[in-house]
């Protein structure tokens, strides 16, 4: 049987990100990938200049439709756009029979905002306890901690808080931190750490959605969730150092990339 894998995001029409670098990305691993989507963009490696959410029980008739015929071993959230549609998406994930991996997109490569601060709470309170695992950068990971985020020592308290609040295991993306970019994983009995050199590199756009939908990947073949987050670390890394230089602004990774 091939391993299926499901992202719930939105579309980004440039391709570096959201439902077509996570389709892209379940493919580079061998893994089907579906695709429920939440919201529409206008964007690309410059700009982003509309958002227009989907209905939610549109959201819901996807995913129901997909769980009916083809269910899958592993899924993603993305962005997600409106309190309704991160509360539906919350509710069709208690019936979930596999790990849902939760990368909660709050502000777009641009700074245009992708979920509202009644969204952010909604996803708080009621999405992230259906987490197997959060995957937030630092920013996100400071509005949901409610602290700020300097290094690794805030790194692990912002995991321990966020932990409380009901994913299984936190993965805090260390990028926007100087220095080397370290990710620390946290499931409340071991502390791992990924680093990694940083790239001087522009082109970065959607590497947080590659990243989530790599470890979604894995799982769907059957990885542990430490072993998951360690390749998927590599396979961005190499997508970063080996972009392929697209666009004008916050170009795309690679996800060619070999891990």
């Amino acid at each position: 049987m091939v391993p299926v894998a499901l992202t719930i995001a939105g579309s980004d029409p440039s391709g570096g990100a959201g439902i077509q670098a996570d389709l892209k990305t379940f493919h580079r691993f061998g893994v089907y990938g579906e695709a429920v989507i939440t919201l529409v963009t206008v964007q690309n490696t410059v700009r982003v200049s509309r958002v227009e959410v989907l209905p939610p029980q549109v959201v819901v008739e996807q995913i129901q439709a997909v769980l009916e015929d083809i269910p899958p071993a592993a899924a993603k959230t993305g962005a997600l756009g409106s309190p309704a549609v991160a509360r539906a998406v919350a509710r069709a994930a208690a019936d979930f029979r596999f790990p849902l991996v939760v990368d909660p997109v709050m502000i777009s490569k641009h700074g245009l905002p992708l979920l509202p601060e009644d969204a952010i709470r909604t996803v708080r309170d009621e999405l992230l306890p259906r987490a197997a695992l959060l995957t937030p950068n630092v920013p996100e990971a400071e509005a949901l901690a409610g602290f700020a985020i300097r290094g690794l020592d805030e790194m692990r308290r912002a995991a321990e808080r966020i932990l409380a609040m009901g994913p299984r295991a936190v993965l805090i993306k260390g990028g926007h931190l100087d220095g080397d970019a370290v990710d620390a994983l946290w499931d409340g009995v071991s502390w791992r750490e990924f680093p990694a050199l940083r790239i001087a590199t522009r082109h970065t756009h959607g590497t947080g959605c590659t990243y989530s939908a790599a470890i979604a990947a894995h799982l769907a073949a059957g990885h542990v969730l430490a072993d998951a987050v360690e390749r998927s670390k590599r396979f961005v890394q190499e997508a970063i150092r080996t972009n392929p230089g697209l666009g004008h602004g916050s170009g795309p990774v690679n996800h060619w990339a070999r891990d």
